[in-house]
């Protein structure tokens, strides 16, 4: 039927008609200027046909709507051709698509003006501005259509909107931009990285090792670099990695874990597959099995053990198409610094460095210092073990505490002097003063969502590795949003003031740290210490703000009751 029109379309629809047939999306229409010389050239079969269409309007007027209409079509052509092959990003495409569709428009609205002026003009011109308006439609379509409206930016601009956030951190919108880049990338390489979990193998992490052990198949980075995020504490880098992760879609292959907790889940592992010759491959395997897409929060070295594992790891890892997401208060540099044998860990910074882009967050605001000023349950004073019983036994009610114990990983139990109804009670020597560890901690939580522990001291070189657990007690605490309540012997900011870092206790004396040390005998210095009591600082303040504790009480009434039967499981009323 469309044939049949052909010889009484106007020559620049001609084109248009040549360019839907094709089905080229790389054909492009010509410029303007080309179109000219054609006109002329078809002017003695215009004049021809110029009884059969008196039109009213000149037909000067008629050739630049059409020319107008060409070069719209055309620059929309542009855009969908180049969309994939271009750095410009995809919301800027999707603003791009939706101009060139209003302009577009416009210029078929006045051929279609132009057409109805005459009915005997409209026999000729409506098949042809038909054709440019399908081809219209159908590329301004595709061109939105692959953008999609959802992602970071556009989740925290919402919740800026809504006031959740707060506006105006320069240093946050240059963070979330980074995310939507790295999210725009993950949705255009989909399949290349392998992130649809109902598309990839279903080989089991075993089957996929010895099969690899056979076929010894290459190597297979993910075309997508992850992002390690660093800087100051409560500048807003998990919230802002949290968002990025909401935002992924459901099928993917993905998990966020706290570091603690991922490195307890390998050295697990790695107790499972004991006798295989390379077990960190085998546990590779099965990380990537499960999520291509890792997000690891507060990236943190300071144990030995986990130090001389990590390059090996995260070689496998990344062979195997995993992508890192993480957070930390240090850049990669700085990782590990004044370790044991750090130049076996030089090797891990350089591959980390290679697979991820580092980028700081140089704000300076603590956002977790801008909440109430309520104190919460932290008291102060030698003297308040009796509030702190009293507000402990309003929490659990009539029920009466007894001794209870936790199971956590490898087979190892911790004993709780005091727990009932989701409430544990500690003393500061029974859970920081003690060989416990981050393992402890998480299987106390999976089990009790408050806690209270009675007698937290000032931290120095006295009793430094119980300021190490205090400082990983409060990490996981703030991991599993749980509830502290506690005595101290002083505001958190004074529990670390004798920790400072090499460069702290330089500054504080011309002389080397080492003599500034024989002045305060209790002082500590410790780098890693160091840069992690801001943190602890930071979260004790937030633990105990009105907005955490309220919020809370909130998941608290959300979730159904926890009940312990006489054997130690929890049961769900």
């Amino acid at each position: 039927m469309m044939c049949t029109y052909l010889w009484l379309v106007p020559v620049p629809v001609y084109f248009a008609v040549a360019l839907a047939r094709s089905g080229s999306s790389t054909y492009l229409l010509p410029r303007a200027s080309r179109l000219r010389p054609r006109l002329r050239l078809a002017r003695p079969d215009l004049q021809a046909r110029r009884r059969f269409c008196p039109l009213s309007l000149p037909r000067q007027c008629k050739m630049r709507a059409l020319v107008r209409s060409l070069r719209h079509l055309r620059r929309l052509t542009q855009h969908r051709s180049e969309g994939g092959h271009t750095s410009i990003n995809r919301v800027t495409r999707q603003q791009n698509a939706v101009i060139l569709c209003s302009s577009t428009s416009r210029s078929l609205s006045s051929l279609s003006t132009i057409s109805r002026r005459n009915d005997e003009a409209t026999r000729f011109m409506s098949p042809g501005v038909e054709i440019l308006r399908n081809m219209f439609s159908t590329i301004a379509a595709n061109s939105i259509k692959d953008v999609p409206q959802s992602g970071p930016m556009a989740e925290y601009e919402k919740r800026i909107a809504s006031g959740e956030l707060v506006d105006g951190d320069s240093f946050q919108v240059d963070t979330i931009q980074q995310l939507q880049r790295l999210y725009e990338d993950l949705v255009e390489n989909e399949e290349a990285c392998q992130l649809d979990r109902y598309q990839s193998s279903e080989k089991s992490g075993r089957s996929r090792w010895l099969w690899s052990r056979i076929m010894a198949p290459p190597t297979s980075h993910a075309p997508v670099k992850g992002l390690y995020l660093y800087g100051g504490v409560g500048t807003g880098k998990t919230m802002l990695m949290d968002l990025f992760y909401e935002q992924l879609p459901a099928n993917w292959r993905k998990k966020r874990i706290h570091f603690h907790d991922f490195m307890l889940n390998v050295h697990s592992r790695l107790q499972m597959h004991k006798g295989v010759s390379d077990p960190l491959d085998m546990v590779a395997a099965e990380i990537s099995d499960e999520a291509i897409i890792l997000c690891l929060d507060e990236f943190m070295v300071t144990d030995v053990a986990d130090a001389m594992l990590l390059n090996r790891l995260f070689k496998h890892l990344f062979s195997k198409g995993v992508i890192l997401v993480s957070t930390s208060n240090r850049p990669p540099d700085q990782l590990y610094e004044g370790g044991l044998q750090r130049n076996l860990f030089l090797p891990f910074i350089a591959t980390l460095k290679d697979r991820c882009i580092a980028h700081p967050i140089g704000s300076a605001v603590d956002y977790r210092q801008l909440g109430s000023a309520e104190e919460g349950f932290y008291f102060v004073g030698d003297r308040c073990s009796t509030v702190l019983k009293e507000k402990f036994q309003s929490l659990i009610g009539d029920e009466e505490p007894t001794p209870q114990t936790v199971e956590v990983v490898m087979g190892r139990k911790l004993q709780v002097p005091l727990g009932a109804h989701g409430c544990a009670y500690f003393t500061f020597e029974d859970l920081c003063d003690r060989p416990i560890g981050a393992a402890d901690y998480f299987g106390l939580f999976k089990r009790f969502h408050t806690l209270a522990v009675d007698g937290v001291p000032k931290f120095g070189f006295h009793n430094r590795a119980a300021a190490y657990r205090f400082v990983t007690l409060v990490d996981v605490m703030y991991e599993n949003k749980a509830r502290l309540l506690c005595t101290a012997e002083a505001r958190p900011i004074e529990l670390f003031e004798n920790i400072v870092t090499v460069a702290e206790a330089q500054r504080s004396s011309p002389r080397s740290s080492r003599s500034s040390k024989s002045d305060n005998p209790d002082l500590c210095v410790d780098n890693e210490l160091g840069f992690a009591k801001d943190r602890t600082i930071s979260r004790l303040t937030e633990l105990n703000s009105r907005e955490y504790l309220e919020e809370f009480e909130a998941k608290l009434r959300q979730q159904p009751l926890q009940v312990v039967d006489d054997g130690g499981d929890v049961v769900l009323a």
